[in-house]
């Protein structure tokens, strides 16, 4: 089993940058896929940012050139750096990994806010 815990959300100015992080409890080598979501009010939560094991990313068009997802290989914790942020990226975002079972865990969330 697989416990997740968010933080690094907060409010931001519009053009600033923030790195989000979700701990991870074990061991990463049981993960086939980690990713960041977000939520934005009303609206169904989507896909930010997808890593595999096997270091491939993805990125939604929208944060593509801005956003980056990272997991070092000697710390359990998943990264999200955000760049040049703007006031449509406001939402909660979400960690979610699976593991080797196809298992979805799933962080608390955490508010991202860019405003001026």
């Amino acid at each position: 089993q697989v416990q997740l815990v968010e933080s690094g959300g907060g409010l931001v100015q519009p053009g600033g940058s923030l790195r989000l992080s979700c701990a991870v409890s074990g061991s990463m080598s049981r993960l086939i896929l980690m990713a960041w979501y977000r939520q934005f009010p009303g609206k169904q939560r989507e896909s930010v940012a997808t890593l595999t094991n096997g270091g491939r990313t993805q990125y939604d068009t929208s944060v593509k050139g801005r956003f980056i997802i990272a997991r070092p290989n000697d710390e359990n914790t998943i990264y999200l750096q955000m760049n040049t942020l703007t006031p449509e990226d406001t939402a909660v975002y979400y960690c979610k990994v699976h593991d080797t079972d196809w298992r979805e865990y799933w962080g608390q969330g955490t508010q991202v806010t860019v405003s001026p």
